[in-house]
């Protein structure tokens, strides 16, 4: 009997050690849940900005920030961490710019590399954080006087499209093959749209177009009288100041991770991506699937980028755009 009281009395102590553990346990994940969430919430909180500001430009064909702003992507990442995200729809590098230097805007998501530099080398604070796009094919010249095939052949010929912009380099850039410049030529400074319908009404001999609207003068049978392919890079980056990035490193991280899965929904999504640009400017998906396969979006900043950044500024101190040569190693992010 004595044996069984013992026994039984052993079986008790080892359960109560055994809830003992548990109870420990199960405390101890508590707590570590506890820490984590409470984590969690402090990094959500490490920002001291309540609102973040974007540039919103779709055209030529800007589909990371169509994919962006259809998905939701930026305002769920930074509504996590409490900020407000909003857009500014500036479709001018010169007000883009100018409203990344007055504070207006935080992050500049798609802006051309001539007006980086333009900005760069007017004193104003601004760095290239990564890219957004490469399309030397997807910016076009384009007519309906099939004989204007050659540099030489548009000697006088009055010439459309927008001051200070891939379209701008690609003109310059081409005539200079032939050793013309372009004072050869009667340009004119005009927007995409502008352009286009000057060529249609018959004002202008050549237009100088990109994305859509250069589909569709393709479409329409207009004769191409060149592309960028050999002759610019066009070159489009995601800006901010070096302020910005320096104060804010929790934002940039954000802002990269957010890429990512913009860039993973545009490779793993494919057929949605499409139809969502074909909604978003009106075209169908077949038409936008062709001009995507003109475009390179990584991010990645490499050596043939930096080098398409210095051509772009040779040429725009050649052109007159800027007053002195300007390096373009200072446009990159100090880190």
């Amino acid at each position: 009997m004595k044996r069984w009281m013992a026994m039984g009395m052993a079986l008790c102590l080892t359960a109560a050690s055994l809830a003992g553990c548990s109870g420990t346990k199960d405390a101890a994940e508590s707590t570590q849940a506890e820490a984590e969430t409470s984590a969690e919430e402090e990094t959500a909180k490490e920002s001291d900005l309540d609102k973040l500001t974007f540039t919103y430009v779709t055209s030529p064909l800007n589909v990371p920030t169509i994919i962006e702003k259809n998905q939701g992507i930026f305002e769920k990442t930074f509504g996590d961490m409490g900020i407000e995200v909003d857009y500014a729809e500036l479709t001018s590098g010169a007000d883009q710019t100018q409203a990344l230097a007055s504070g207006d805007v935080q992050v500049l998501y798609a802006v051309g590399g001539t007006s980086v530099i333009l900005s760069a080398a007017n004193g104003a604070d601004i760095k290239v954080l990564n890219m957004y796009s490469r399309s030397p094919k997807a910016f076009c010249m384009y007519s309906k006087d099939e004989s204007l095939t050659t540099p030489e052949s548009l000697r006088g010929k009055t010439i459309a499209g927008p001051t200070g912009t891939n379209l701008h380099e690609l003109l310059v850039s081409y005539l200079a093959t032939a050793g013309m410049t372009i004072d050869d030529v009667n340009y004119v400074n005009m927007s995409i749209p502008d352009a286009k319908a000057g060529l249609d009404g018959g004002s202008v001999d050549v237009a100088l177009v990109a994305g859509a609207t250069a589909y569709n003068a393709g479409q329409q049978g207009y004769h191409l009288v060149a592309d960028g392919e050999g002759l610019i890079k066009a070159i489009i980056a995601v800006a901010v100041t070096q302020k910005f990035y320096d104060e804010h490193p929790e934002i940039i991280e954000k802002l990269e991770e957010a890429q990512t899965e913009i860039a993973d929904f545009m490779e793993e999504k494919s057929d949605e991506t499409m139809q969502i640009v074909a909604d978003e400017l009106d075209l169908d998906t077949d038409a936008v699937r062709s001009m995507y396969d003109l475009y390179d979006f990584s991010t990645e900043i490499t050596d043939d980028d930096k080098e398409g950044f210095q051509k772009t500024a040779d040429f725009m101190y050649e052109s007159g755009m800027i007053d002195e040569a300007f390096d373009v190693k200072q446009l990159f992010i100090e880190k």
